[in-house]
């Protein structure tokens, strides 16, 4: 009851602490940058909006819906894109409310998966997978907003870009890594040998090469089989979230490069996963204004317009979207067990 109660409380701070960061985010980008901004400004921009972007923004952010549902599709063979889309909208709704929603979506996703007839095992396996899909492209994104910002020749001096870089291509190479060990057995062998002599000298008290090896076991069927599905879902999705931030900086007049918004982007994504605040809410927002405002010269209200519509298409919206997913899953699930009865009482 006591952890019970912790967690609630938790969960009611951390949403405070995000809706406090969103409505005072005018004063925090001031405290940052330096530079005032007003909601009157911001809503300016908001105002110029024009209902044909309004509708690309929607068509964007549902094909985005849609292309994540490949990511789980491809995870659980037999899971079609409707229910999907069901499973995705759901959770992270829930992950959107919640600091630390990432156990109270799984219970989710196995009462939902389990309604469709699917047993335990294989969504141990879906959840896993995307799971470890969605860490591998997470690391992606700084290396990808770094090397686009390199060729774009975004960088103070050749000692900035050479540890640029060197950074860069030090990520891609351990994302590599880690990709070869889910799926040949003797760079899983290689990977787990230096792990197990990393652990020692940190002196952990546990074999990381054994969780490697329950892991490999654990998604060796479906890695094997489908990761050019789970890595296709991944890039379309991810591809899709950046072209919202894409027509949210046209939309506000802040669109400052094509290198610029892919690092934008990129930090984005990265700070979603701050678990300060549910999905890095408000910490997102302020990151994107002060990146685009310091670094790439944005004017400071288009700046905010752009992060606060990236964060409504990427998280806002999300809760009812899911709200209204889980109620329809709730009803029909209902109506199958008032058939199922019905049918069981008949003579």
């Amino acid at each position: 009851m006591k952890n019970k109660w912790l967690q609630i409380t938790l969960s009611v701070l951390s949403l405070a602490l995000a809706v406090t960061l969103v409505v005072y985010l005018p004063q925090i980008v001031q405290a940052l940058t330096g530079k005032k901004v007003s909601w009157a400004e911001i809503g300016a921009e908001f105002s110029a909006m024009s209902p044909g972007m309004i509708a690309l923004m929607t068509a964007v952010w549902l094909a985005s819906l849609l292309a994540y549902t490949f990511v789980l599709t491809n995870s659980l063979p037999g899971l079609n894109n409707l229910q999907g889309l069901t499973l995705n909208a759901a959770g992270s709704a829930v992950s959107n409310l919640l600091p630390f929603g990432g156990a109270a979506g799984v219970a989710l996703t196995f009462a939902m998966a389990r309604s469709w007839g699917f047993a335990n095992r294989p969504i141990v396996v879906m959840t896993l997978v995307s799971g470890v899909w969605n860490t591998l492209f997470r690391f992606v994104l700084p290396a990808v907003g770094i090397i686009a910002l390199l060729m774009a020749g975004q960088v103070p001096n050749r000692t900035v870009a050479s540890a640029g870089w060197a950074g860069a291509l030090s990520i891609l190479a351990l994302v590599a890594v880690v990709a070869a060990a889910l799926y040949w057995d003797r760079a899983a062998a290689l990977l787990g040998r230096g792990l197990d002599a990393l652990a020692r000298l940190v002196r952990l008290k546990f074999s990381v090469s054994e969780a490697l090896d329950r892991l490999r076991k654990d998604t060796a069927e479906i890695v094997r089989a489908r990761w050019a599905g789970l890595s296709a879902g991944m890039i379309g999705f991810l591809g899709l979230q950046w072209l919202i931030m894409y027509c949210c900086m046209q939309a506000t007049g802040a669109y400052p490069g094509l290198a610029q918004s892919i690092a934008v982007f990129a930090l984005s994504r990265v700070l979603t996963a701050v678990v300060v605040t549910p999905s890095g809410a408000g910490l997102m927002e302020g990151g994107v204004v002060l990146l685009l405002t310091s670094a790439f010269g944005v004017d400071t209200a288009a700046a905010t317009a752009t992060a606060l519509l990236f964060g409504f298409w990427t998280y806002t919206v999300e809760i009812p979207f899911g709200g209204l997913a889980l109620g329809g899953w709730a009803l029909l699930s209902k109506n199958r067990r008032t058939r199922r009865k019905s049918l069981e009482t008949q003579p």
